[in-house]
């Protein structure tokens, strides 16, 4: 009787700690309809609506809520992811040096003042990209230079998803 009440207590203590172990950050991506029709795979960002949408199929989507430049910074086109890159440096563009003078001509990837987060994908034809941040408030906000913001495990999720070359509209 013992040992079944030592083996009940060891259970018990296992099932204890198991529950009290953190949950790792879930995405916040969630599948939608989408009215205009976009081919599966493609990358679509509504700067109006803060959200990116990755289409899945004719007509579905994963939407993402998303940072987008502010007032005088926004942009539209079509472009491409022509890079990935995983906790990457970050080397701030001209006008945002014009702008904080006092910033360091490089950012080490990991580091907290590093606004890239824990991963990027940069964009043909300029110095844009889908990246992460170190500001989760700004997300769903007109904040940044031109660049999409995306919460860290958003930025991850979809990172897993698309691969260089993946087409990417912003409206």
């Amino acid at each position: 009787m013992r040992e079944k009440n030592l083996a009940t207590g060891i259970l018990a203590a296992a099932i204890g700690a198991f529950a009290l172990v953190p949950q790792a950050a879930q995405a916040r991506g969630e599948t939608v309809t989408m009215k205009e029709t976009f081919m599966p795979g493609t990358i679509v960002v509504r700067t109006n609506e803060r959200r990116l949408y990755y289409v899945t199929g004719y007509g579905q989507a994963i939407r993402y809520p998303v940072g987008v430049g502010r007032a005088g910074k926004q942009w539209a086109g079509t472009s491409y992811i022509n890079g990935m890159y995983v906790r990457p440096d970050w080397s701030p563009p001209a006008v945002v040096r014009h702008d904080h003078p006092n910033l360091p001509k490089v950012v080490k990837g990991g580091s907290p003042h590093n606004p890239m987060g824990v991963a990027a994908m940069s964009l043909a034809g300029g110095e844009y990209a889908i990246h992460g941040t170190n500001q989760p408030g700004s997300i769903g906000h007109f904040v940044s230079y031109g660049c999409i913001r995306m919460y860290n495990e958003d930025v991850q999720d979809l990172y897993r998803r698309v691969s260089v070359g993946t087409r990417v509209v912003v409206q």
